[in-house]
Formats: C-alpha cells, sequence, structure tokens
C-alpha cells in the first residue's frame, strides 16, 4: 500500500513538471511572433511616409495653395530705377548755446548790499545785477580827491609865485636862480597833480567794480544769492541766451575724410516732434584720446521750444551719389 502511495506522488510530480515545460514554450513563442509583427508594421510604415512625404512634394508644386502656412512668404515687386542716393550716420548729440554767461565780480568779490535781479528775468547786455560792498572804495576816492585838490591849490601859489618872480625878472629885478627855482615848483606840482589825477580815475574804477553787471542779453536762468553773502562768482549768477543755439555731437574719426563744413545735417528732436534741415558749421581740429573722435557743430534756428543741453539726434551725410541705382538690402539676405 505504501508504494503504490509514493508511486501516485511521483507520477503526479513528473505530470506537474511536463506541463510547466510546455507552458513555458508556448510562452517564448507568443513573444516571437508579437516581435516579428512589430518589426513588420515598422517596416511597413517607413513606406507609407516615404509615400506620403512624395505625394506632398507633388501636390505641392502643381497646388501651391496646398502649400505650408508656414513657409509661405510674402512677395513685393519693386521696379528698379535711377535716383539720387544719400546715406547719413546716426549720432546722438545735445544743444548748446553760443551764449552763456556765468556772471562773476570784476574784483575779487565783496559783501551783496543789493539785488536787481530775479530767476527767470529777462536781463539786457549791461544792465546792473547786484551791488556789493564799496565802503571802502568810496573812501579811497574821496581821500584821493581831497590830496588832488590840495595839489591844485599848491599849484595856484606856485603859478602866481613864477608870474611875479617873471616880472621882476623882466625888470631886471631878483637873479635867474629865483627864476629858475619857480618854473620848477610848478613843473613839479603840474606833474604831481597829473599822477594824482591818474589816482583818481583808478579809485573811482575801483569804486565801479562793486557794481556787478550782465555780460550778455537773455534769461537769468540760475540766481543762487541772498542780500548779506559773499559773491565769488563761481556760478551763482548764470545767464542764457537762446538766440543763437547749436547742436554737438562727436563723430569717429574713420569719418574724417567724409565730414566737412558745409555737409547736409539733419537734426531730429524726438522729445518735441521737431526736425530740423542745417549743415555743418564747425569740425574739430583735434582728436579725442579717450573716444577717438573729433567735434563737429551745426547751428540750429532759434525756437523757444528748444532748451541748453536738451538730447538731439544728428543724421550727417556721409556718402551721396546722384543717378544711381539703389537696391534695399534686405532683398539681397
Amino acid at each position: 500500500m505504501q508504494q503504490i502511495t509514493k508511486l501516485s506522488l511521483a507520477l503526479a510530480i513528473i505530470i506537474m513538471v511536463a506541463s510547466c515545460g510546455e507552458s513555458k514554450k508556448e510562452g517564448n513563442a507568443l513573444i516571437n511572433d508579437k516581435r516579428t509583427e512589430l518589426e513588420k508594421l515598422k517596416s511597413e510604415k517607413e513606406k507609407l511616409d516615404q509615400k506620403i512625404l512624395k505625394q506632398q512634394e507633388e501636390l505641392s508644386k502643381i497646388d501651391t495653395s496646398s502649400a505650408n502656412p508656414a513657409k509661405i512668404k510674402l512677395v513685393a515687386l519693386s521696379p528698379i530705377v535711377r535716383e539720387n542716393f544719400e546715406h547719413y550716420i546716426e549720432l546722438q548729440g545735445r544743444i548748446d548755446a553760443e551764449n552763456i554767461s556765468f556772471v562773476t565780480p570784476r574784483s575779487m568779490g565783496g559783501q551783496i548790499k543789493a539785488i536787481y535781479v530775479r530767476q527767470g528775468q529777462q536781463v539786457k547786455k549791461g544792465q546792473l545785477l547786484m551791488k556789493l560792498d564799496d565802503a571802502i572804495q568810496r573812501q579811497q576816492v574821496v581821500a584821493t580827491r581831497q590830496q588832488s585838490e590840495g595839489v591844485r591849490t599848491q599849484l595856484n601859489l606856485a603859478r602866481s609865485l613864477y608870474e611875479r618872480q617873471k616880472n621882476l625878472w623882466d625888470k631886471g629885478i631878483g637873479t635867474e636862480v629865483q627864476l629858475i627855482t619857480a618854473k620848477t615848483n610848478v613843473t613839479s606840482l603840474e606833474n604831481q597833480l597829473a599822477q594824482i589825477g591818474e589816482s583818481v580815475k583808478l579809485s573811482q574804477e575801483q569804486l565801479n567794480t562793486s557794481n556787478v553787471y550782465a555780460d550778455v542779453s537773455g534769461v537769468a536762468d540760475v540766481v543762487t544769492v541772498r542780500v548779506g553773502e559773499q559773491f565769488p562768482g563761481a556760478g551763482q549768477i548764470k545767464i542764457v541766451n537762446t538766440s543763437s543755439l547749436k547742436v554737438v555731437s562727436s563723430i569717429p574719426e574713420n569719418y574724417l575724410s567724409s565730414v566737412n563744413q558745409s555737409t547736409p545735417v539733419v537734426v531730429q528732436l524726438p522729445d518735441l516732434n521737431k526736425s530740423f534741415n542745417t549743415n555743418v558749421s564747425f569740425i574739430g581740429a583735434s582728436i579725442d584720446l579717450n573716444n577717438r573722435g573729433f567735434v563737429v557743430e551745426a547751428r540750429l534756428p532759434s525756437d523757444a521750444s528748444l532748451k541748453p543741453n536738451q538730447l538731439a539726434l544728428m543724421k550727417i551725410r556721409d556718402y551721396a551719389s546722384n543717378n544711381t541705382i539703389a537696391i534695399p538690402l534686405n532683398t539681397l539676405q
């Protein structure tokens, strides 16, 4: 009985092992079949893609409406004609005024006693702007004038004595030495009076230096002084005359042979939406060591809206050709 049980168990094990081996063989065969089918489908897809691409290329040659919109380019036709061609270089510049005056005293300055101008006021050349302390200068003028009067009195007396001595000499009275001495006194006092007269003029001129006048006509753009303060004249009063304006810029030195005086210039002011046609009025005589450029200026017409130091765009013509065929650069790209 035990032998029969052992035989049955061994037979079951053999059957199970045999069935597992057959299942594994069936699974490997299925995987191989799937891989073969996938490779076949990939090959068919590549052939179809090639056929589709070929058909699209042939169709685009026949029917332009079927082209790829992303590759469509708009084309415009323009006739080629002869015309006058001009090229301009663009530079950033600034507006400057010909007449900008920083008022300074003619002497060493001094304490301000009175101010006759305010900021924004229109002034004329030679107009009195302020008065400085002049007490010492006045005393000098008074002293020299008193000295002059004293010498003048002595001169009148010396002339009277000389006339009397000359009359006595003419009558044979007196000596020649007395006559010469009297005349020498007159001459000496005349020279002394002349010197004192020059001193009076100098004292008067020093007195006038206490008056500060405007050097140019224009607008008092800056007035930063008050009565009682010291006035050394270090930019405390600034007068701007906008009747004569210019635009200034710096051009690279490689354009030195292309630009000269009277070269046409277009000045644009983007902030004001204005443009002016002018010409080069000045070219610098040296090259700046820092930016390797030279200064160029162009005069501007008088305009109340233009301000000194305002930014401007300068377009300077560096090349011109008449009766030339010009082709836009973007058509060659």
